[in-house]
Order: C-alpha cells, then structure tokens, then sequence
C-alpha cells in the first residue's frame, strides 16, 4: 500500500470494493445445528442465483457442502420463511430433514445413501404447504414443524398448525398422513418443543392483528401414550405481553422469554432468571429464531445486549452471566447447545458473520464455519461511531455513524463530505454492528454513512418500540432527519449533500421524507411499501396483513392518515432526485405499489430511475442484481452530489 496520502474531493476516492465484492459477500450463515456431533448450518450464495446452501463442519475439521445446486435450503413460511432444516443420529447414521424452496416440500436426506426423498406433498390450492421450523423425533418415526397451509387462492386464506409429519415417506403423496398436533387455535404457531421426559410439548401462538412482539401467548399441552395432544391450554403471554421463544430445560422446566417488564427477560416456570434492563430475546421475524438455549447441565447460553449484542452463558440458580471473549460486536437470533459445546453466529465491525463454537468447560470461543477472510486490506473498512443523537422533544435516537474512510485518501480541507442515511427495515428491526460491504463500498469512496435506530427499532426495549405506535412515517421521518441535520450542524456532513435509502419498510421511510421533508438532495427507495390503504387492503402476505392498525390505526377508523401519509398520495410533494429498485416477484411490497407511484409522478419532470428485476423477491439475493443495484445508487449520488466517481456505469435518469 502506497505510503502518500492523496488529496482528492470525497466520492472520488479510489476503492477495491467494487460492487461485484459487495454483493460476493452479501447475507450470513443461519440456522446453525448439530448433527450427531457435527455442526450444520446454511450460508448464501449470491452468484448461484442466491439460493441457500446446507454447510456441514464434519469431525475431521472439513467445511463442505451438503447439496449442490439446484438445492436451495430455504422455507417460505410466513413469506419470511424461518428454520429450514433439522438433523440427528439413527443408527449410527446421520439423518437430515429439510425444506426446499422450489416447491416448498419437506425432504429427507442420508449423508451417501442417495438422492433427497419426499416426505410432504405438493398442494395446488394457493400457495400450496409449506413447512418450517422442525424437530426431528426419530424414535417416534416422524419430524415436528410448523405446517402453514392454504386453504385458497388469497394470500389470507391460510391455516397453520403444528404437525408431525412421517419420516418413512408415507405422506409423500398424502396429505391426510399428516399428523395435526394442534387444533388451529391461533393464526400463527412456532414450531412444536418436546419436553426431555416427553410428558408436555410447547409452542407460541398469537392472532391478528397482533405481530408477534407485541403479544403472544405460550401453549403447553400433554402427549398421550398415542402421540396424541391433550389438554392445550396457555400458560404465559398474553395481548401486551411479548414471548419471543419458549424451550424446555433439561430437567423438564419452561423456559421462555418475556418482555413484560419493558424487556424482553428469561423466565423459567415464570420466575425471572436474570432481570437486566437488556433485551434476552427480539422480535419474532422468522419462526424458529433462538435467542437462548439450554444446555444438559442447566446452564443456559444466551444472545442479550442492549442494541448490540453478544453471547453469553447463564448460571439460572445464581443469575451469574459470563460473556464470551473474543472480537464479535454482534450475535444473531441463532444458536444451538450439544453437551457442553454452543454454535453461534457472530460478527464484529472488522469481520462478517462467522459461525462460532463456545466451550463452555474452558470458555474459549472459537471461528469453526464460515471464517471471514479479508477480500481486501482491512484499513479500507469503514470505522463505526456508535451515537446516541437528541430527536424532537428531547427523544433519544440511536445511530451508527461511519465516517469516509481511506488509509491513503483525504478530502481537501474545506470540503465536507456526502453522507447517506440508511434507514433499515421492519420497521421493528434495527441496525447490526457488522461489517457490511456494502457500507464500506460508499465510504472507501468518501461517502459517508448514517444508520439510524429510529423510534420503533428493537434492542432497546418496549417503550422505544412503541414510540411508533400510530406513528409511522412521522417518528421514523423526523428520527431519520433529525440524525442528518445533527451531522450537518456539527460540521460532520455536508447539509446541501445529504440522501436518504432504505429497504422495505426502510424504503417506505425514505420515500415518506422525500415526501415530507426538505432536508434530503435525493433518496434510494429499495422494495418499499408506498401505498398504506393498498397494503392494508389485500397487497401483501398474511403475516403483516393487520401491521398497520399498529403502526397507523385501524383503516376503518383513521382512513385519511393512510391516505395523507402515502407516498403514493404525496407525490406531488417530491421534488429531487430518486432511485427506485424493486424486485418483480415480491409478494410482501408487491410491484404495483411502485407502478401506482410511479404514475402519480408521471409529468412532474422529477428526475428519477426505476429498475425491476425478474426473479427477485423481497430482498435481493442474486449476484447481479446486487451489482446493478449498488452502481445505480452510487451513480445516483455521483449525479446529485455532483462526485467524479471512476468506474461505474452511469444511471440514467429519466423526467
């Protein structure tokens, strides 16, 4: 590396992190497993047209891949699909149950005894069975799962249960072989949990039009002699109280966690282990997530922080909480424990996701899957701020900031730099401390990057979540504006050169403050939701179908806020510059929500561009769609900023 530092204006800055590097190294390893005393998990692979591969760590210390491609381990439940696989010993030999997405059936697969067979069938009505979260239970012959089924062609005409389903491939062509654990008695269900002595099973279950962080109740039941369940009944939770996950301890005790303090806390049989004003659990996004897990000799492993967060193990009987060493700033919902040994999946602001191994004899903590290597010299990598900054009425609003970044480059002296607030999605979501590619992409240029938790984000607990009941497109809009004039007014960013992007309902927030705000020169509007009585009316899946009572009020009730807070209905009030990107097979932010907007701003010679990808869903997983996206937005800020960007091909931009 050259040891001459450079002047040159911010956005011109040379960089090896080309969008095709970014896009290489988008997503995580999830869902992380044992198989007998090997780990197991699934990774992406963008350039493989963005399916999910099954990855084993065997005993020897080889990482391999399971399936080849077109094998894509992925469940559609609920749209965001949840825990696609499960796996275990018969025999001697490994056993492996699992989802594939093409056609949404559970399959059963043998480690060397041939291909993938069948276990479910293939539904025509709607959008057909689907399968998630499962358990295998060998003994019994048969893997517990959740089964979502639709009974019609809408997207609301859907019944979910939990159920067992034969492991000897007798309900291959049958649905009727199916067993019904449950009996329909909430719209959503998690996946069922068998009790070590096999006396009592738990799951979660909830209604509309709660989503499930803001009430679920826990459903305990006894198993018969005939594998039958009996006696269901719901023994926590309830409309305001949040239960994230429920387990069984290996001496046959609930656990579950609870936000009824205001934090969502582990609770055993309903007494508190260890009451911290830290969140021990999150919001349910996916079914089968697992911020903690048991472990045989009752010690409990744990994923908590406030904001981020790290892994941990929990002594119940003392409440004494140890935390792993190590660089990780950031653990996901996914975890697993096999005698004494836990899987995770961390990151820190220097590494991606890796899939790590905790013993928790030693307490050494070690990368065994995934291991981040460095596809670039990591002085280039961007150096997070965490912030807290002061919104309207004195709010706290949480925030990364990454500044531009280069070993070599500096700005000249009186130039401020661009910056780009990323508002993330959700909007019960936040923003993870991990090195993301794609932030480093812009700030290796001289761009700078914003993410803003904004009022509603999770990890902070209930009260800041609910800052955005009936608030949405208000606080989001005005947390999001107030970090970005914060950095202009302190002299961190250029005020005449700040944008807006998010992704869903991160997209939603950025084309809301191009609509209500003056304070942005452009935006990137990526699968947004833009019509809010189109969504509330049939344009999305089942799981967020009733969102918006939450988050706007009740249509029926409250119709003129959805229509006066509606990009869709605001168009008229955008005046700069936009992208906007979607994808064309997104049943949750449907395409008819960009064309209708597109239409209201038809004739306003706003200059804009929108790009549509064939084959991409609600979230982009393709390589090429990846690269096409982040050279669009970056020539979009090349344009408006007015940056002498090299490289990249230029977007055009259409009145």
């Amino acid at each position: 590396m050259e040891d001459e530092v450079h002047t040159l204006p911010y956005g011109s800055w040379p960089s090896p992190i080309d969008a095709a590097l970014a896009a290489a190294h988008d997503g995580r390893p999830e869902y992380v497993g044992f198989v007998g005393d090997e780990v197991w998990w699934t990774e992406p692979r963008p350039a493989e047209g963005g399916r999910r591969a099954l990855v084993r760590r065997r005993a020897d210390g080889v990482e391999e891949q399971v399936l080849s491609g077109p094998w894509n381990v992925r469940s559609r439940v609920w749209e965001y699909g949840g825990r696609p696989w499960a796996g275990g010993t018969v025999d001697g030999r490994l056993l492996v149950v699992f989802v594939h997405f093409a056609d949404q059936r559970l399959y059963r697969y043998e480690p060397g005894g041939g291909a993938p067979r069948p276990l479910t069938p293939v539904s025509a009505v709607g959008g057909g069975l689907r399968w998630a979260d499962p358990v295998l239970c060998a003994e019994r012959g048969e893997v517990w799962c959740v089964l979502e089924e639709f009974t019609g062609d809408g997207p609301g005409e859907v019944r979910r249960v939990p159920a067992a389903v034969p492991l000897d491939g007798s309900a291959a062509d049958d649905r009727d072989a199916v067993r019904e654990l449950g009996d329909g008695g909430h719209r959503f269900v998690t996946g069922p949990r068998l009790a070590p002595d096999e006396r009592r099973v738990a799951w979660l279950g909830w209604d509309h039009p709660r989503m499930p962080w803001e009430g679920t109740e826990v459903v305990v039941a006894e198993t018969g002699d005939d594998g039958r369940l009996r006696g269901a009944r719901t023994v926590a939770g309830g409309p305001q109280e949040s239960i994230a996950q429920v387990e069984w301890s290996s001496d046959n005790r609930l656990l579950y966690a609870s936000d009824r303090t205001g934090w969502w806390n582990l609770y055993r049989d309903g007494e508190p282990l260890c009451p911290r004003e830290e969140e021990f659990g999150g919001p349910l996004w996916k079914v089968g997530e697992r911020w903690f897990a048991p472990l045989e000799n009752g010690l409990i492993a744990v994923v908590h922080g406030r904001g981020a967060t790290v892994l941990g193990i929990l002594d119940p009987e003392s409440g004494e909480l140890v935390d792993a060493a190590g660089p990780w700033t950031e653990f996901c919902p996914t975890l697993a424990a096999h005698g004494e040994r836990v899987v995770a999946v961390g990151a820190s602001p220097r590494t991606g996701h890796e899939v790590i191994e905790l013993d928790t004899r030693t307490g050494r903590a070690r990368v065994i899957g995934a291991a981040h290597r460095d596809a670039v010299d990591p002085a280039y990598y961007p150096e997070p701020q965490i912030r807290t900054f002061t919104g309207p009425e004195g709010r706290d609003i949480h925030a990364r900031v990454y500044p531009p970044h280069h070993p070599v480059c500096t700005a000249p002296a009186q130039e401020l730099p661009p910056y780009v607030i990323w508002a993330h999605g959700g909007p019960t979501s936040r923003a993870p401390l991990v090195l993301d590619l794609a932030i480093a992409y812009f700030t290796s240029r001289g761009i700078g990057v914003a993410e803003v938790d904004y009022g509603g984000s999770s990890g902070y607990g209930r009260a800041y979540r609910e800052r955005l009941r009936e608030q949405w497109g208000v606080v989001d809009v005005e947390d999001c504006a107030a970090v970005a004039l914060a950095l202009a007014d302190e002299g961190t960013a250029d005020r005449a050169r700040l944008a807006i992007r998010g992704g869903s309902a991160g997209g939603w927030t950025a084309a809301a403050s191009l609509a209500a705000t003056d304070v942005y020169a452009c935006g990137t509007i990526v699968y947004p939701v833009l019509d809010l009585t189109g969504w509330a009316s049939g344009e999305t899946h089942d799981f967020e179908s009733r969102y918006l009572e939450s988050l706007v009020g009740p249509l029926a009730e409250v119709p003129g806020r959805y229509a006066e807070r509606s990009p869709v209905t605001r168009a008229d009030r955008i005046a700069v510059p936009f992208l906007l990107l979607q994808g064309l097979d997104d049943v949750i932010c449907p395409p008819v929500q960009c064309e209708r907007f597109l239409a209201r701003m038809d004739g306003r010679r706003v200059p804009h561009a929108y790009l549509a990808f064939e084959g991409e869903g609600h979230g982009f997983r393709r390589a090429e769609t990846l690269v096409c996206a982040l050279e669009a937005e970056l020539s979009l800020y090349a344009q408006v900023f007015g940056l002498r960007v090299p490289g990249i091909r230029p977007l055009e931009l259409t009145r």
